[in-house]
């Protein structure tokens, strides 16, 4: 039992990347911590409170960017893949990876939401390191 999953218990020891890619239960809970992390990065933008739903559309277009794609089985639809950055984002998250200032930060920084989650996930693969 890693130190987080006393705080969440519902985490899993995951083996692979993959594994962590293809939890539909993370990813679910990664679509509402997606949609709050870029609503606080446009809001910083803004300089103002907003709230904003990420398209599947981009994530999908992001995760094939950062190189993550290759971690999926074949044949993935893109709804898949969006599920799949949402999963590793609130994974990396729940296991003190990349914590929310980091990511809001990054996504800051990005011109579009494509760029941003891109950059986000590239760093997260970086940070993650599976026996």
């Amino acid at each position: 039992m890693n130190k987080n999953q006393k705080f969440f218990p519902f985490l899993k020891n995951y083996k692979t990347l993959t594994e962590v890619l293809t939890d539909h239960g993370l990813a679910s809970l990664g679509d509402t911590y997606v949609n709050f992390v870029y609503s606080l990065a446009v809001s910083n933008k803004k300089g103002k409170p907003v709230g904003r739903k990420v398209k599947g559309s981009f994530l999908a277009e992001a995760l094939k960017n950062s190189g993550l794609r290759e971690a999926l089985p074949s044949g993935m639809s893109r709804h898949k893949m969006a599920d799949a950055a949402e999963a590793l984002i609130v994974w990396a998250w729940l296991n003190s990876r990349m914590t929310l200032k980091e990511s809001v930060a990054v996504l800051e920084k990005s011109d579009n939401a494509v760029e941003g989650f891109t950059l986000l996930l590239k760093k997260i693969n970086k940070k993650v390191k599976f026996s």
